[in-house]
């Protein structure tokens, strides 16, 4: 999921830490509010080291693929196998992909977007209540203040609503955005049979066997604004880091700022009007046995904006979370042996937030 990068930069003796933040915290009005203050320089605790800015322009041009859902449901056997090849292709070489025709009605993404918008943008007063540091908390509100000293936060604000196993509360959902959040995580539920049935194919399994693992049957909505930035070269929206999850699926407004590693370098991914972006997690890249790769990505801050996303964290339905998971056996054989152990995913995200998210944990999981 979305994550900060531990740095232990050096920081003035007379700086105190801990005293700014905690200030920070207890404002609850988050980044947003430090904008409405119309503060010119940033706090010095979203301050990020200078190496994990740079930005140096790509050595060789590069685009993101792109997979066309079109008659995927009615064009036959034909036409789905070469959606399945888009989708293994993309997914072993890259670890993310754009997904254009993807059935979501663009009235329901642009009803999202405007929604996340309004939320962000009421005035604190009308936030405040879901304003917490508790991750336990199934609707949140939250800045992503670092927890271990001299961490940089990042410079954004997030609603969180966690849907366990396909079920929230809607009353729990903030009002501003309620109708929408429901009616687009319905139709991510719906993507996600698809999903799941195409990556099956493409790990060359049946049809039914990740949804029958239920290993993508709960999802976390992070509906996400980065306003805009006084000092965009100091901070960053959002840090280096992989996901933790199987599969993120990502809509973006038409800003910009999403950046994946790949070959070692920086790849901007603009937006494209309608699409959504897959992003293959590290949970998924462990059971595929490394034949689906987890990337790194981050998101620049800018002088433009404000900037909202939203992105869908499929995870463990809570029937599948209580049972370990490890390398598919199926796809195991003498000249493909398990390269990971087998754990519980409450395991991998306590190693995922004890590191610091600041390098990946899946060698932590290998045999």
């Amino acid at each position: 999921m979305v994550a900060t990068t531990i740095t232990n930069q050096p920081i003035n003796s007379d700086y105190d830490w801990a005293k700014q933040v905690k200030e920070f915290d207890e404002t609850k009005a988050g980044v947003k509010g430090l904008v409405d203050a119309g503060i010119t320089k940033l706090p010095r605790f979203f301050v990020h080291p200078p190496e994990s800015l740079e930005n140096p322009p790509p050595e060789f041009s590069l685009e993101l693929p792109t997979v066309d859902f079109e008659g995927i449901l009615e064009g036959g056997e034909a036409r789905r196998r070469e959606v399945v090849e888009g989708i293994r292709a993309a997914a072993s070489e890259w670890g993310f992909f754009r997904m254009v025709n993807h059935g979501v009605p663009s009235g329901v993404m642009e009803g999202m977007l405007e929604a996340v918008r309004r939320f962000h943008e009421q005035r604190k007063e009308e936030k405040v209540e879901y304003y917490s540091g508790d991750s336990r908390r199934l609707v949140r509100l939250n800045t992503n203040v670092p927890a271990r000293e001299f961490d940089p936060a990042c410079w954004r604000d997030i609603l969180t609503c966690v849907f366990h196993d396909d079920s929230l509360d809607p009353q729990a959902i903030p009002l501003a955005c309620r109708k929408e959040v429901q009616e687009y995580v319905k139709c991510m539920i719906k993507l996600r049979e698809t999903m799941a049935e195409l990556f099956s194919e493409a790990l060359g399994l049946s049809s039914d066997y990740l949804s029958r693992i239920e290993c993508m049957k709960s999802e976390a909505l992070a509906q996400l604004y980065y306003p805009i930035c006084p000092e965009p070269h100091l901070t960053l929206g959002t840090a280096k880091h992989s996901d933790t999850t199987f599969l993120t699926l990502l809509l973006q407004d038409n800003i910009g700022g999403l950046q994946i590693l790949h070959k070692n370098q920086w790849v901007d991914v603009p937006p494209v009007p309608g699409a959504l972006i897959a992003n293959i997690g590290d949970l998924m890249q462990i059971i595929s046995n490394d034949k689906f790769i987890s990337v790194e990505h981050r998101v620049l801050s800018q002088s433009i904006g404000p900037r909202v996303s939203v992105a869908c964290f499929f995870t463990p339905s809570s029937k599948a979370a209580a049972k370990p998971f490890g390398p598919i056996k199926e796809l195991l054989s003498d000249e493909n042996p398990a390269i990971y152990r087998e754990f519980l995913s409450s395991e991998y995200y306590i190693c995922y937030k004890n590191k610091g998210h600041v390098k990946s944990v899946l060698p932590h999981f290998k045999l």
